[in-house]
């Protein structure tokens, strides 16, 4: 079975409410964090996320 983890926010850290698995890719995947309200586009592969643009409220 593949290992699943939750994506943290970039700014504040907590937990989002989307979960990943080892080999997940995401390109251009709009994340919202519930704790800080902080809305941003990001790109996941390889293990690691990199946010793209943040998007304005």
């Amino acid at each position: 079975m593949a290992k699943t983890d939750w994506i943290r926010c970039p700014k504040c850290g907590s937990k989002t409410r989307t979960m990943i698995r080892e080999h997940t890719v995401l390109e251009d995947f709009p994340l919202f964090c519930p704790k800080c309200k902080y809305t941003c586009v990001i790109r996941f592969k390889d293990g690691k996320m990199e946010e793209t643009v943040p998007e304005k409220a």
